[in-house]
């Protein structure tokens, strides 16, 4: 059985050999890890599980003073977070797409590496990113106050938007589909640290319908759904089961009882995440790490669960708290 097999197992349900694990890093972690494993290649070193595919932030066109342009024409300054940036401007100033045309959703660079990275790495499950899939998508495009305002004021135009998004990221999955992959990832923060952005009702009125015509398109094409979320939004899991989706991320601590959850949830919804990156991994001891970790591989032998912090490795995490989960996980397969 090998790295492939046991995410698909996990994702239906069944207790796997060992509680499988995968790990994504933010620039700053990433050249940490990889000067001390002395590779780029850091999917081999740490025996990650699943295998990003596509861009799930898109692409950006440099337009100096750390400014960048994304292929939807947002600009996003990067003075001060490095990775993807911070939204400067405002693309549509009115609430209306009649002079907005959308990228082109079969841009062939989503697609380029897919076939030769799955034949150099043919073990790992396959998974195609979407990132700002749905709301995330609109207030980037929109501003995140506009937006908000425009769900109470301009509720056709919310709609308008929602659902072009989600044709745009529909025609972008299907194309993915006819490639070898395991499944598709939408990623869109609909949580704060306690509850949700626009809150519940909003969200069962403008986001649920499009989620569900996406995800209906992953599983028509036979590939299993998974979900990135930021913050509280642990409501929402019942909706988003009955919906589709298989595997929740980042699973946060500091928001979620993660123990309950697991619990309540074991069968019918995969958790990808769990340690904590607000507090544990950035501010504790390798020992405290130790413990946190260990008690997540100890749940996760019991199934529908893959071993992750909540989020992306952040810079600000040191080196040996790193290496301390990192070790733990691999340490289930080589026995050190």
């Amino acid at each position: 059985m090998n790295r492939r097999d046991i995410i698909k197992l996990v994702l239906e349900g069944k207790k796997p050999p060992y509680t499988p694990w995968s790990f994504k890093y933010t620039l700053e972690a990433k050249k940490l890890l990889q000067q001390h494993y002395n590779t780029e290649d850091l999917d081999v070193v740490l025996h990650n599980h699943i295998l990003m595919l596509g861009s799930d932030i898109g692409f950006f066109t440099s337009i100096g003073n750390n400014l960048y342009q994304d292929v939807f024409g947002a600009i996003w300054d990067r003075s001060i977070d490095k990775d993807i940036g911070n939204i400067a401007g405002c693309v549509l100033g009115e609430p209306s797409l009649e002079n907005y045309s959308f990228p082109d959703p079969l841009d062939n660079r989503f697609f380029a590496d897919i076939e030769e990275s799955i034949e150099a790495k043919p073990d790992m499950f396959r998974l195609f990113q979407i990132g700002f899939s749905l709301y995330e998508r609109a207030w980037t495009l929109r501003g995140m106050e506009n937006l908000l305002m425009d769900f109470m004021l301009n509720p056709g135009f919310v709609h308008e938007l929602l659902s072009a998004i989600a044709d745009y990221n529909i025609a972008q999955l299907q194309e993915a589909m006819r490639y070898d992959i395991d499944a598709v990832y939408f990623g869109d923060d609909w949580g704060q640290q306690h509850g949700l952005i626009m809150g519940y009702d909003t969200w069962k009125e403008f986001i649920y319908p499009q989620l569900k015509r996406m995800y209906k398109a992953v599983h028509d094409g036979g590939k299993y759904v998974f979900i990135h979320s930021c913050g509280d939004v642990d409501e929402l899991f019942d909706d988003l089961i009955e919906i589709g989706v298989n595997c929740f991320n980042p699973f946060q601590p500091e928001v979620m009882d993660v123990t309950a959850l697991m619990a309540k949830y074991n069968g019918r919804l995969t958790f990808h995440g769990g340690l904590s990156m607000q507090k544990t991994l950035p501010f504790g001891t390798p020992e405290e790490v130790c413990v946190e970790t260990e008690k997540l591989i100890k749940a996760g032998l019991e199934g529908s669960f893959i071993l992750s912090p909540s989020h992306a490795i952040e810079g600000d995490t040191p080196l040996k708290n790193m290496l301390t989960f990192i070790n733990l996980a691999k340490s289930q397969i080589t026995g050190t």
